[in-house]
């Protein structure tokens, strides 16, 4: 017998886990890995000023964890297919930990933008693997399964919302190093209570690992965002923007050669054919790319042109922690009663109510408007977050649901990242630029996910009760 069948029948011998162990132990992944995109976000003005960075420098604080986060989830679902979900989760969980040390250890900019992206490549193994662990624990069980997704994608937008808060009292209180350490038991309770959840089965026959497309994923993806950081900088003139399109270009174009081509391709181009998965894998780049570019602009904006403090502006982001909690937690009762279709069109045309309202807060001083603005764009996307990934699960065959969670997660980061890049290259200048920088975000974000909407119109879903 080997090594491997030993270990999946000690695995199969081990209690079913309960429900709550299976929520809160795959949950932690999604805690740790989305806290620290927008924790970082009230402490980026602290930071610049021990460590001499511009806006440039610190748009790289925040994409270099997202671009590596982004570009390793799709080796990181095949990881958890070829040696179990369970022990990539925990490898995962463990470089997460000792990266965040050298994050809250780090002399000057670069060796922070370097431990960021250990920290990426951490929570790209870790968070796929935890929806298909999840996926497999409760795979005989919809309701039960739907209801955990809600908990599982509620857990990880309040961290979300709470990054900016918890961040903000953290930097006010101790330094900005110390929204690093946080990560620490986090990732020691997250990889002790996975030891008790079953591994997943893992594929009988092993294709090699697409080390190519993998590297042209993640080259592709950093020259993108390079080139988009430094666009602003440079000017669109500049033969060096010039050069990093076409290296862009470039590149992609190897992927899809190298893809169509691969044994095991790291981008499971097949997967695209399947229109339920293609729309929702859209919607869910939308979402991400929309949000996180106008976190980071409003992170500037508060503190830069409404002048607050870091306290102050982690305090005023609160509204999103209350909206991402109630409308997650309703999710799966919304999911079994409606299907995952109407939940996913709601909460996009909810999502480009907020962002309606936070543009007219951005041109007057009402804080119970912006904070309107807040409260409305987490509650849309807590309805539809959790559709989306259910309907995503549901339209691929189980042995390759980390594989589908990887893409998915990876379009979803890269949206991110490259939102923090066109939207940052907004907020620069003086506080009437970053307000009209703000606007103009609001206005692309309602276009995109007005696009949203349709998508998840022409989504057959989960139909109700499924």
């Amino acid at each position: 017998m080997s090594s491997d069948t030993r270990f999946l029948a000690a695995a199969a011998d081990r209690p079913a886990p309960s429900f709550a162990l299976v929520v809160l132990a795959t949950s932690m992944a999604f805690v740790v890995g989305q806290l620290d995109v927008t924790i970082v976000n009230v402490a980026l003005p602290a930071m610049g000023r021990e460590l001499g960075a511009g806006v440039d420098g610190l748009q790289w604080v925040v994409d270099a964890y997202a671009v590596a986060f982004a570009a390793f989830m799709l080796s990181a679902g095949a990881l958890g297919d070829r040696f179990g979900a369970r022990r990539a989760f925990q490898w995962g969980m463990g470089l997460f930990g000792l990266a965040s040390i050298a994050c809250a250890a780090a002399p000057g900019i670069l060796a922070l933008d370097a431990a960021r992206v250990l920290q990426g490549l951490g929570a790209a193994v870790m968070l796929p693997n935890s929806l298909a662990l999840l996926n497999h624990a409760l795979a005989h069980e919809p309701a039960r399964r739907a209801r955990a997704i809600g908990y599982w994608t509620a857990a990880g937008a309040i961290s979300i919302a709470l990054g900016p808060v918890l961040g903000g009292l953290l930097v006010a209180g101790v330094g900005w190093r110390a929204i690093f350490w946080v990560n620490v038991p986090l990732c020691l309770v997250g990889g002790w209570l996975s030891t008790r959840l079953r591994e997943t089965p893992t594929a009988g026959a092993k294709p090699p690992l697409d080390i190519a497309g993998q590297v042209l994923a993640t080259l592709a993806l950093g020259a993108l965002i390079a080139t988009l950081i430094e666009a602003r900088a440079l000017g669109l003139h500049d033969s060096r923007i010039w050069l990093g399109g076409a290296t862009t270009l470039v590149l992609g174009v190897a992927l899809l050669f190298v893809e169509r081509r691969a044994a095991a391709p790291v981008i499971a181009t097949d997967l695209f054919a399947l229109r339920d998965f293609r729309n929702a894998v859209f919607f869910g780049t939308v979402v991400n790319g929309t949000y996180y570019g106008a976190i980071f602009v409003i992170a500037l904006f508060l503190q830069t042109a409404r002048h607050y403090t870091p306290l102050q502006a982690g305090l005023a982001f609160l509204p999103l922690t209350a909206g991402f909690f109630l409308s997650n937690v309703l999710s799966g009762s919304a999911i079994t009663r409606f299907g995952t279709r109407r939940p996913m069109i709601v909460g996009a045309l909810v999502d480009l109510l907020g962002f309606g309202v936070l543009a007219l807060a951005s041109t007057t001083r009402s804080l119970p408007l912006m904070l309107a603005g807040f409260l409305l764009i987490p509650s849309g996307m807590g309805l539809a977050v959790p559709a989306m990934t259910t309907t995503v699960l549901s339209s691929v065959d189980k042995s390759r649901s980390s594989l589908a969670a990887a893409i998915l997660n990876t379009a979803r980061q890269s949206a991110g990242a490259i939102g923090v890049a066109v939207f940052g290259a907004l907020a620069h200048g003086d506080a009437g630029q970053i307000g009209l920088g703000l606007r103009i975000t609001c206005a692309v974000a309602m276009i995109l996910l007005g696009f949203a909407a349709l998508a998840a119109a022409r989504l057959k879903g989960v139909p109700p009760h499924a």
